[in-house]
C-alpha cells in the first residue's frame, strides 16, 4: 500500500503564495504519477497539475498555468507545488494523488484559505 501525507497548507492573504508537499510512502514503483487535485465543496475534484517519475514531464490545468508549478524529489518521494500570486479563488482543499500501474492513492487533503 500507499501513504501519502501531505502539508504546507494554510492561511495566506490574497496576492500571497504558499508551497505544498507531499511525501510518498510504502510500495513505491520507479515508473509513477504524482500530482496535484483540489476540490471545492459541492464540486467535482480537479486537477492542479501533474509529473512523471521517470522523465518529470509535467500536466497543468489550464486556469493553473504560469501560478503553479510542480516538482518533485524522487529520491524522497516527494512532490511539491508552489502556488504563487494566490486569489480567494483557490481556497480550496488540495489532495495529493499517486498513480503507479493502475492503482490511485490520494492523501487526506491539506485546506488553502486565501483571505486578507
Amino acid at each position: 500500500q500507499v501513504q501519502l501525507v501531505e502539508s504546507g497548507g494554510g492561511l495566506v492573504q490574497p496576492g500571497g503564495s504558499l508551497r505544498l508537499s507531499c511525501a510518498a510512502s510504502g510500495v513505491i514503483c520507479s515508473s509513477n504519477t504524482m500530482g496535484w487535485y483540489r476540490q471545492a465543496p459541492g464540486k467535482e475534484r480537479e486537477l492542479v497539475a501533474t509529473i512523471s517519475s521517470r522523465s518529470s514531464s509535467t500536466n497543468y490545468a489550464d486556469s493553473m498555468k504560469g501560478r503553479f508549478t510542480i516538482s518533485r524529489d524522487n529520491a524522497q518521494n516527494t512532490v511539491y507545488l508552489q502556488m504563487n500570486n494566490l486569489t480567494p479563488e483557490d481556497t480550496v482543499v488540495y489532495y495529493c494523488n499517486l498513480y503507479q500501474r493502475i492503482y490511485n492513492f490520494w492523501g487526506q487533503g491539506t485546506q488553502v484559505t486565501v483571505s486578507p
